[in-house]
C-alpha cells in the first residue's frame, strides 16, 4: 500500500482504477482516475443490506456469487489500461474491494500497487491542502465584462501561474455563467479538480486568480482557500463601458435566445419589473448591448458594494482605455514581479 502523496506521485504515470460503485464515483472521484466498479449500485445496496442483516461472512459470499462471473472481464479491462503491467487501484477506504481487487490483478500478472486509507484518506489530504494552502495569490477583480477570464489567460502565456476557477466549476460565476458550459460538478469534484490545480503549482511564485463570489453556480469555493483569498492583494481593472459590452457579446449572443432569457428572468427581483420587461423586448428586437447594459448596471451596482466593504490587505486600481488582454496583463505582470 501506498500513502496518499506517494500514490498520487505515482499517478503522474500510471493509470488509476477507482473500484467504488458509479455512484461514489460521480460524488468525487481523483482527478483522472477510471471508474472500475467491483460493484455496481444496486449490487453494492445488496451487499451492504446482507451485512447489515445476516453478517459478515454471508456478505462476503454473496460479493463473491456477484462478482466471480466478472473476474475474467476485469483483468482484460485492467490490462488494456495498464501501463508497462503496472496499475494503481483504489476503493473507499483501502479496504476489502480495492485489496480483492488487487488480488486479482496480480494473480493475472500485473504489478499493483493501493491506495492507504482509500480516497477518504486522500479527501483528508485535499482538504487539508487547503487549509494549509502555501501559495502567494493575487487575486483579479474587475467589473462583469472586464474580460478577467482573457486577461488571466493572457497572464499565463506571459508565463505567470493561474487558476481558472470558472474553468474548474464550469460556470463564468454570474446569473448568465452556465450559458454555453458544460454540466458543473458536483462541490466535492470542484475540490478535487482545484486541489489537483493547486497541487501542481510552485508556491514560491505568484498565482493569479479570479475574484469571485463565494458560489460559483451551484459550487462553492472552499472555506479556508476562500480565507486565503480575502486575505491576498486585490488587484481592480477598469475598462471602458463599451469594451465590457463587447465583451459580453462575444461570450453570449452567439447562444440560444432563450437561455438569455432565462438568465434575466433569474435576477428580475434584483432587476425590477420594469427593467425585466426592458431587457426582454430588446432581446426579441435583437437588440442585444441594449440589454446587456441593464444586466451591467445591476451588476456594476452589487460589485461595487463589494468593493466598498472588500477587507483585502491591499486594494489596487488600474484603469485603462481600451481592453487588450496582452498588455493588460503585460503591465500587471511588470506590477507584480516574481
Amino acid at each position: 500500500m501506498a500513502g496518499v502523496d506517494a500514490f498520487l506521485k505515482l499517478k503522474e504515470t500510471l493509470p488509476v482504477l477507482d473500484v467504488r460503485a458509479p455512484k461514489e464515483f460521480i460524488q468525487g472521484h481523483i482527478p483522472g482516475a477510471i471508474s472500475f466498479p467491483l460493484f455496481n449500485d444496486v449490487e453494492r445496496a445488496e451487499v451492504g443490506t446482507c451485512y447489515k442483516q445476516k453478517g459478515k461472512e454471508k456478505a462476503f459470499e454473496l460479493g463473491l456469487r456477484i462478482v466471480g462471473p466478472k473476474m475474467e472481464g476485469f483483468v482484460q479491462q485492467a490490462r488494456a489500461h495498464a501501463h508497462g503491467g503496472k496499475i494503481l487501484v483504489h476503493c473507499w477506504r483501502g479496504g476489502q474491494r480495492s485489496g480483492s481487487m488487487a488480488w486479482l490483478l496480480k494473480q493475472a500478472g500485473l504489478e499493483v500497487e493501493t491506495l492507504a486509507g482509500g480516497y477518504k484518506a486522500y479527501r483528508n489530504h485535499v482538504l487539508g491542502t487547503f487549509k494549509e494552502c502555501p501559495v502567494r495569490l493575487i487575486v483579479l477583480g474587475g467589473q462583469t465584462g472586464t474580460g478577467k477570464t482573457k486577461i488571466l489567460k493572457s497572464l499565463q502565456k506571459k508565463g505567470e501561474q493561474i487558476i481558472d476557477l470558472e474553468a474548474i466549476a464550469c460556470h463564468k460565476g454570474s446569473a448568465f455563467g452556465f450559458i454555453g458550459e458544460p454540466e458543473q460538478p458536483t462541490v466535492e469534484q470542484f475540490e478535487n479538480e482545484l486541489f489537483e490545480v493547486i497541487s501542481q503549482l510552485d508556491d514560491t511564485k505568484n498565482v493569479w486568480v479570479e475574484n469571485e463570489s463565494r458560489s460559483i453556480g451551484r459550487v462553492f469555493i472552499p472555506d479556508d482557500f476562500w480565507a486565503k483569498m480575502k486575505s491576498a492583494t486585490l488587484v481592480n481593472v477598469e475598462i471602458p463601458p463599451e469594451a465590457r459590452i463587447a465583451n459580453l457579446l462575444e461570450d453570449y449572443v452567439q447562444t440560444n435566445k432563450e437561455l438569455l432569457e432565462l438568465a434575466f428572468r433569474k435576477i428580475e427581483k434584483k432587476l425590477g419589473g420594469l427593467a425585466l420587461k426592458q431587457a426582454l423586448e430588446y432581446l426579441e428586437q435583437n437588440d442585444y448591448a441594449a440589454a446587456a447594459r441593464i444586466a451591467l448596471n445591476y451588476y456594476d451596482k452589487t460589485y461595487q458594494h463589494n468593493l466598498d466593504v472588500n477587507t483585502a490587505p491591499d486594494i489596487r486600481m488600474y484603469t485603462f482605455d481600451s481592453f487588450e488582454p496582452d498588455t493588460i496583463a503585460g503591465c500587471l505582470s511588470d506590477q507584480f514581479p516574481g
